[in-house]
C-alpha cells in the first residue's frame, strides 16, 4: 500500500483513531494487525514468510540468550543466518544465478537447459531481512537483550511505516519504543507534519515530475539520443530516486512519530557531498550503518594492511550493489562506488565531510563530485552494462543542446532547484530540523508552497516507489 494514494491514508487515519483509545499492549497488538494488513495489500500470499521469519528468530535469539555454550550459540546464530539469507537468495537471486551457471556451462562447452522457475520477488524482503538478521547478531554479540513477548517482537520486524522501504531500524533503537509506553507531546505532531509534508513533496512533486524525463531518455535507442540529453537524463534520476525513496523515508519518519515512534534519519542532504565516504554517511544511511557494522568491521576494517582495508571496502560494496538487486548492472556499480571509495581514501584530505561548510570551495567540490554520483546511476537505471556504457561515452562525445535537453534542464531546475536551496539552509544551520524553529509565518508560508506544489504539480500517472522492488 504505497503512501502516495489515497487508499493508505483512509487505513492510517482508522489505525490513527484507534491507536489512541488503547492502553499500551492494546496499541502494540493493533499496530502488528494494522501492518500485516498493510503489507497483506501487496501480496496476502507472502505473510506466511514474514512470518515464518519472525517466527525463527525470535526462538533463535532466545536461545543465544540462555545459552553459556559457544558452539551451541554459534550454531543458533548460523540458523538464522542460514533461514534468512536462504530465503532472500531463493526469492531475491535465484534466477540471477540459475542464468549465470548456465551460462558459465555452455561457455565451458557444457550444453545444458537447467529449469526454469518463476519466483515472485516479496515486496520489502531485503528490509525486514537485514532487520531481522542485526537482531540476533546483536543478541549474539551480548548488544541487545532477547525480546520474551513474540508479539512485541513481531511488531518490530513488521512495523509497517518503515517495513517494505526501510530505514533498516536496529533492536536497540526500536524494540524499546515498542516494549515502553510512548510519550505523547504536541511537538510530535509538528515534526511528524513537516517529515510527511516534504516527503510527499520529495515523491509527489520531484520525484513523479523527473519520471517522465527519465523514462523517454532510457527508452529510446542510444543512436537518437545527444550528450546533453543522456547527462539531463541520469541528472533527472538522480532527483527522481533521491526524492522517491527520501520522501519514503521522510513519509516514514512522519507517521511513526505521530504514534510516538522516532525512526532514525535515511537521509541527510545526500547531493551536498564532497567525496565517496561523505556520501555514505548521508545516502541511505541505515544501509551504509548496516555494511558497516556487520560486514565491513567483521572483515576486519581498517585494522589491516592497505591491501585488506582495500579488499574489505570492495567486498561491502560489491554486497552493498548485490543487496540492491540480482542484474551484473547493481554489481558492477557497487564496484564502481568501491573503486572511488579505495582512491579517495588515499588521497589528502580524502575523508572529510562537508557539514555545515557553504563555501564555494565546497560547493565546487560537491558539485563535481555531484557528477560523478549521477553517471554512476547510470548502471543502476539502464537495462544492461552494454547500454550505460554507450551513453556514458555519449555524455563526452556528443555535446548538443536538442529541444529536449532544454526542457529537461529547466524542469530539473524548476523542480530540484528550491528543495536544493533548502537543504543548502539546514546544512548551513547544522539542524535536521532547522524548520520547526522558524516563527509561525514562514512556516505557515512554506507548507502553504508545498501542499500548493502538490495540487499543481501531482503528475496525472502515480508513479510506484523505486525502492519497492529491492
Amino acid at each position: 500500500m504505497p503512501f502516495n494514494i489515497y487508499q493508505f491514508w483512509l487505513f492510517y487515519l482508522v489505525v490513527f483513531l484507534l491507536y489512541f483509545r488503547l492502553p499500551h499492549k492494546l496499541q502494540n497488538r493493533a499496530i502488528l494487525l494494522a501492518s500485516y494488513v498493510f503489507y497483506g495489500f501487496w501480496d496476502y500470499r507472502f505473510l506466511t514468510l514474514i512470518a515464518f521469519s519472525t517466527f525463527v528468530d525470535f526462538y533463535v535469539a532466545r536461545a543465544i540468550d540462555r545459552e553459556s555454550e559457544e558452539v551451541k550459540r554459534k550454531f543458533y546464530l548460523k540458523l538464522s543466518l542460514f533461514t534468512n539469507l536462504g530465503l532472500l537468495a531463493f526469492f531475491k537471486y535465484f534466477g540471477f544465478f540459475r542464468e549465470q551457471f548456465e551460462v558459465a556451462l555452455n561457455s565451458l562447452s557444457i550444453p545444458i537447459s537447467l529449469p526454469y522457475l518463476e519466483v515472485l520477488l516479496p515486496v520489502g524482503i531485503s528490509f525486514y531481512t537485514f532487520q531481522t538478521l542485526s537482531y540476533t547478531i546483536d543478541v549474539y554479540r551480548g548488544k541487545t537483550k532477547a525480546v520474551d513477548d513474540f508479539l512485541d517482537f513481531a511488531l518490530y520486524v513488521s512495523f509497517f511505516p518503515q517495513l517494505v522501504a526501510g530505514p533498516i531500524e536496529r533492536s536497540s533503537r526500536l524494540i524499546p519504543q515498542v516494549v515502553e509506553p510512548r510519550p505523547k507531546s504536541p511537538y510530535r505532531f509538528e515534526e511528524g507534519l513537516y517529515h510527511v509534508l516534504t516527503g510527499l513533496f520529495k515523491k509527489v512533486v520531484l520525484a513523479d515530475n523527473m519520471a517522465p524525463i527519465v523514462n523517454d531518455v532510457f527508452s529510446r535507442p542510444v543512436s537518437e539520443l545527444s550528450g546533453f540529453e543522456v547527462l539531463f537524463g541520469v541528472w533527472a534520476f538522480a532527483f527522481q530516486i533521491y526524492g522517491d525513496f527520501a520522501g519514503y523515508s521522510s513519509i516514514a519518519q512522519g507517521i511513526s512519530k505521530w504514534m510516538g515512534f522516532d525512526l532514525m534519519w535515511n537521509f541527510r542532504m545526500p547531493y551536498l557531498a564532497i567525496n565517496p565516504s561523505d556520501f555514505w554517511k548521508r545516502w541511505h544511511i541505515s544501509l551504509s550503518g548496516w555494511l558497516r557494522d556487520y560486514l565491513y568491521i567483521p572483515l576486519g576494517g581498517n585494522r589491516g594492511s592497505s591491501f585488506f582495508t582495500s579488499r574489505n571496502l570492495m567486498l561491502t560494496m560489491l554486497l552493498g550493489g548485490l543487496w540492491h538487486g540480482a542484474a551484473w548492472t547493481f554489481i558492477v556499480w557497487g564496484a564502481v562506488h568501491g573503486l572511488i571509495l579505495i582512491l579517495f581514501r588515499y588521497l589528502p584530505g580524502g575523508q572529510k565531510d562537508s557539514l555545515g561548510d557553504i563555501s564555494a570551495p565546497r560547493f565546487l567540490q560537491a558539485f563535481i563530485f555531484f557528477q560523478f554520483v549521477s553517471l554512476t546511476w547510470l548502471l543502476f537505471r539502464a537495462e544492461t552494462i552494454g547500454q550505460a556504457w554507450e551513453m556514458l561515452l555519449l555524455v563526452f562525445s556528443d555535446p548538443r543542446l536538442s529541444d529536449f535537453s532544454i526542457y529537461a534542464l529547466a524542469n530539473i531546475l524548476f523542480f530540484a532547484g528550491p528543495l536544493m536551496l533548502f537543504e543548502v539552509w539546514v546544512e548551513k544551520k547544522q539542524d535536521l530540523l532547522a524548520f520547526l524553529s522558524l516563527s509561525l509565518w514562514p512556516k505557515v508560508l512554506i507548507f502553504l508552497y508545498v501542499v500548493a506544489s502538490m495540487l499543481v504539480f501531482s503528475p496525472l500517472a502515480k508513479q510506484d516507489f523505486i525502492y519497492f522492488q529491492f
